[in-house]
């Protein structure tokens, strides 16, 4: 075996990236864009108790489960972690992580702020990026294009995203998606991953 497998061999353990930032920072769309570079990870799907909206599709944007279906596996302890964010409840199934690191993929979670220190507290090797707007003005212009929030929502969101932005230090990156620079940020994403793939004797994780 030539050096470089035998360092490739020794060094395969997948890696858990986590994806935050405030609401509407353009989470969503960074992912989409990662989807068509066709790495061989896998994007967690969260389970949410929120309306689907008119162009998301069940199972690939989220798994939408009635109150009482979430609660149930929240009793069963089917989640990594859950939280209550808006009056609707979000959860990252234990399996959408355990099974593809199991398979040997590196796995990607898209979650909030909260989750995403739940997530780092349980999984401390697990690498995590912070999105931040470029201005608040930005921010609010994309929550307003979305259309999915009331006046009184978005400024809520608003006030909400300016105290998540002070715990930005929590994190280890962290990638500024200005507007109509999406490109930008993607590789930027991709150039962290790409990164930490290189670094030695990364730890194995497991969930239980």
């Amino acid at each position: 075996m030539e050096i470089a497998e035998q360092i490739q061999h020794a060094n395969k353990q997948p890696l858990v990236v986590i994806l935050t930032g405030p609401s509407g920072v353009g989470k969503d769309a960074a992912l989409n864009e990662l989807k068509k570079m066709d790495r061989p990870w896998h994007y967690v799907v969260t389970a949410t108790t929120r309306p689907i909206r008119h162009n998301e599709i069940d199972g690939v944007d989220y798994i939408f489960m009635e109150e009482s279906e979430f609660k149930l596996s929240l009793d069963q302890n089917e989640f990594l972690e859950s939280a209550n964010v808006y009056e609707r409840w979000y959860g990252v199934p234990k399996s959408q992580v355990s099974e593809p690191l199991k398979n040997g993929l590196d796995v990607i979670l898209k979650v909030d702020i909260q989750g995403a220190a739940t997530i780092k507290s349980l999984i401390p090797q697990a690498i995590s990026i912070f999105m931040i707007p470029g201005t608040l003005n930005d921010l609010e212009n994309r929550l307003r294009t979305r259309m999915t929030e009331s006046e009184e929502q978005l400024k809520l969101r608003l006030e909400v995203a300016k105290t998540e932005l002070t715990k930005l230090n929590n994190f280890e990156y962290y990638i500024i998606n200005e507007e109509d620079n999406l490109e930008s940020t993607v590789r930027q994403i991709d150039t962290i991953i790409t990164a930490e793939k290189q670094r030695l004797n990364r730890p194995h994780i497991d969930i239980t």
